[in-house]
């Protein structure tokens, strides 16, 4: 898997992910990058621009391309359970079928930002942390914590067990600004065109609704999970 970006790498570097070799070009300015670089103990090597520019997908590599280990996803009752033992009240959202890398990599920089402590993706029908999510990220998949499960319907139940109140955000329930995300709470994200599945909607205990006042009466699934997790955060006081 490649990451690409001087940003990205950073994170990827304050991250717990593995690192197998970093390509620097020989023109890169930004000396405090390569200090760390050589710092952290990782293979780097000195390249010219062209060989970036052949190797980079996003063709935007600032100078630095990095391959790193496939993303080694979280096993979702050590999320949950180190979340209480640090005395948080847990976020975790789940994302019901997201099928398009940028709005994955989009939702995973946002939740990096905004303090989820776990993503839950299924196995099945369901997009990956891939090259083009983790550039999208902006190497904020380096520091969230992303499980991939076989039945999502299982571990919401698995949730609600554990304390959790777990909402669907659509079209059609209540105003978000009027329901309690304080506490333990998941947030249901469905996917890109079908919404949450109709098995799942009549699992979660209520839909939530984000209130739009243009004449598009839709948001798309990036800028939703935004403002319903702002929400969450403008509640708890952060």
């Amino acid at each position: 898997m490649l990451i690409e970006g001087r940003n990205s790498l950073n994170q990827a570097l304050d991250g717990n992910g593995t690192i197998d070799k970093i390509l620097v070009s020989q023109s890169m300015r930004d000396q405090h990058l390569f200090e760390r670089i050589k710092a952290s103990g990782v293979t780097y090597q000195l390249v010219d621009k062209a060989t970036l520019d052949k190797i980079s997908k996003s063709k935007n590599h600032q100078g630095v391309v990095a391959y790193v280990t496939n993303y080694q996803y979280f096993d979702l009752k050590e999320v949950i359970e180190n979340a209480y033992a640090q005395g948080k009240q847990p976020l975790m959202l789940v994302l019901d079928g997201i099928e398009d890398p940028h709005n994955l990599g989009n939702i995973i920089r946002t939740a990096e930002c905004m303090g989820v402590d776990g993503i839950i993706l299924p196995k099945n029908r369901s997009v990956t942390v891939n090259d083009t999510a983790m550039r999208v990220s902006q190497g904020a998949a380096s520091n969230v914590q992303i499980c991939k499960v076989v039945n999502v319907n299982q571990e919401i139940q698995r949730l609600k067990d554990k304390g959790f109140w777990v909402y669907g955000v659509e079209l059609g329930g209540v105003e978000i600004s009027k329901v309690n995300l304080k506490g333990p709470i998941a947030l249901v994200m469905g996917s890109e065109g079908n919404g949450i599945h109709q098995l799942t909607r009549k699992l979660v205990d209520g839909i939530v609704t984000i209130q739009m006042h243009g004449k598009v009466n839709s948001l798309n699934v990036g800028s939703a999970t935004a403002i319903a997790l702002y929400e969450v955060n403008r509640q708890r006081g952060l």
